[in-house]
């Protein structure tokens, strides 16, 4: 790779630094980690040093090379943003020229450390998430943490947010709506040859299945839909741990019958998962953007979400690629039924969903996302071509639960 110019330069590559707490080959990883990563490989083809500090996890290697960027792990999934900062401070991260902080929740504080700027990248706030994985106690901390401490650690620094719910979150807990730029995901369009569009209703599935994502939904949606849609099918794409607790409820319900529970998969099984698929269905509870309703836009798939969950009210344009639910489970259940019994209603809105995947690209965050960078640093940063496979490690985590948002 190129070398970097010397720091009395006043243009050429530029050294950055990601601090993210997963990877995407770490089990949990998911859409953040999509994102990081596809904009971390662009960045590097663009002549720039790239790096990317993550969390280790049991069988991950201390430190590889993809696409020319560095991916160096370490630490726990909470001690990896003390090891962060220890390393920051060593040098063993290189000396930055800009430091990217992906705040999932808990801030890395690089700016304790680092002589250089940081650029905060945020996802979604997570106020609601707190108390559904945790404790009372520890919910409150973390909310603590992240809604008072983090605004205070970056109150000089230009934050990233990946839609406009996020940023009208950043604003409500005191961050100037001026250092805030809004960076939206990508997607891209791939497809398997000779999988065809299933011939009986099917949902799909795709993510982490963790309390947040409240899969229960669908399930609880299967029960009651089971004598209305006639050969109903349900597939669930993806693994966490509360995988358990979800194959528990099918049975209570009664629905094993139905849902199919494929766990991790490789990318071609996602694929055809995606283009058999009738609507998405993500009832998060929250999402900053919802990658996977973009993905599955690409295949002409509609989604069904909760238009509280935040960035789903951009990714889905409601009534024109999806549909949004005001309510609750009874409400998702009403939608996937409109979806899947009225066949014009789909093919509109399955034209719609493959409209606003067109709309996006992830060339287009990538050159975004460096022109923020740009900005932070005072001199231009290219970004390359943004990687062909948008899976970007072959059979490792990604929100689509190819061995798989947040």
């Amino acid at each position: 790779m190129e070398r970097i110019a010397s720091e009395g330069d006043a243009g050429g590559p530029a050294r950055i630094l990601f601090l993210n707490g997963r990877d995407c080959g770490n089990p949990e990883g998911g859409g953040s980690e999509i994102y990081v990563e596809t904009v971390a490989r662009a960045l590097a083809a663009g002549g720039n040093e790239v790096t990317i500090h993550a969390a280790a996890f049991p069988g991950s290697r201390s430190e590889e090379w993809t696409d020319g960027v560095r991916l160096v792990r370490g630490g726990s999934k909470l001690g990896v943003y003390p090891h962060a900062l220890r390393q920051l401070r060593r040098g063993a991260l290189g000396r930055p020229d800009v430091v990217v902080d992906v705040q999932n929740g808990i801030p890395f504080a690089s700016t304790l450390v680092a002589s250089a700027p940081t650029v905060t990248l945020v996802h979604h706030v997570h106020r609601e998430q707190w108390p559904v994985v945790f404790g009372p106690v520890l919910s409150r901390i973390g909310w603590w943490i992240e809604s008072r401490v983090g605004p205070r650690v970056y109150r000089r620094c230009r934050y990233v947010a990946v839609s406009e719910a996020t940023r009208d979150e950043l604003v409500a807990l005191g961050v100037d709506q001026e250092r805030i730029s809004i960076v939206h995901n990508g997607v891209q369009v791939r497809h398997v040859t000779g999988v065809h569009r299933s011939p009986v209703p099917r949902v799909l599935v795709l993510g982490r299945l963790v309390p947040h994502k409240q899969v229960e939904h669908v399930l609880r949606a299967a029960a009651v839909l089971r004598d209305t849609v006639p050969g109903l099918r349900v597939s669930v794409v993806g693994d966490g741990w509360w995988s358990a607790e979800l194959t528990a409820e099918a049975d209570r319900l009664g629905v094993t019958d139905l849902v199919e529970f494929l766990g991790f998969v490789d990318d071609a099984t996602k694929q055809r998962e995606l283009e058999r698929a009738w609507v998405l269905a993500l009832p998060s509870l929250k999402e900053g953007w919802g990658l996977a309703i973009t993905e599955a836009a690409a295949h002409h798939v509609p989604a069904v979400a909760y238009r509280a969950a935040g960035g789903v009210a951009e990714s889905i344009r409601d009534g024109a690629s999806g549909l949004l639910v005001d309510g609750g489970p009874a409400e998702f259940t009403e939608a996937l039924r409109r979806l899947l019994t009225d066949d014009a209603l789909r093919a509109r809105l399955s034209e719609g969903a493959a409209a606003r995947a067109r709309d996006l690209s992830w060339q287009r965050t990538a050159d975004a996302f460096a022109a923020v960078l740009g900005e932070v640093v005072g001199r231009p940063i290219a970004a390359g071509c943004v990687p062909r496979e948008a899976q970007l490690h072959s059979g490792s985590p990604s929100t689509a639960g190819a061995r798989s948002h947040d």
